[in-house]
């Protein structure tokens, strides 16, 4: 199987993007999904959220995440969506980029929970896209938006993130390897598909 890639993270980017260009007219105050959070308060968090992932690996600190003493990137409660879609692209874009322009060799600080642990450039762009594809799905559900990714996507979105840490917190779990890859990623988080 190969690796979640920047490729599979700039397909991730145009899907979530694309499918949230598409309910532009809709209510984005509702909840995203299961969420308490509002459609929009969930797409600038994911945002933030992709940007965070692109400052850990250009910082290049292994210790801790970077303490910027705040929000990395935040477009606020009053953004429009089709900014919010626009962001997600760019940041999507800047995380790539600093894939590409990192040595293979270099570490960085990756999570943080349940424990601190680095990692090199190819694991980043899964960092990132997991963010996306999830949340993405949160605001698509909120929307009433139709989003299903494409399977060969999530297959080596879960096969690649398979082993991380993170699947041990509270509400999830580590992903099954059913024949329905993005249902085992949807569940594996707590979610419904």
């Amino acid at each position: 199987m190969d690796p979640f890639s920047r490729t599979d993270l700039d397909e991730v980017a145009a899907l979530v993007a694309g499918t949230w260009r598409s309910g532009l007219d809709r209510d984005w105050s509702v909840p995203a999904g299961t969420l308490s959070w509002s459609c929009t308060r969930t797409a600038d968090h994911m945002i933030d959220a992709v940007m965070a992932v692109a400052w850990f690996l250009a910082s290049r600190r292994q210790d801790s995440y970077p303490d910027w003493g705040g929000s990395a990137m935040t477009l606020g409660p009053d953004a429009r969506p089709a900014d919010l879609a626009e962001a997600l692209e760019s940041v999507a874009r800047l995380l790539s980029g600093i894939v590409l322009a990192t040595p293979p060799e270099v570490r960085a600080i990756i999570w943080r929970r349940p424990r601190p642990e680095t990692r090199g450039p190819a694991d980043f762009p899964a960092r990132g896209g997991l963010e996306m594809i999830l949340h993405g799905h949160d605001v698509c559900t909120g929307l009433g938006l139709p989003f299903t990714p494409p399977a060969d996507l999530c297959d080596r979105l879960r096969h690649h993130t398979h082993a991380w840490p993170h699947w041990s917190t509270p509400g999830w779990h580590t992903p099954t390897l059913t024949d329905d890859p993005w249902t085992d990623l949807l569940r594996s988080s707590g979610r419904r598909s």
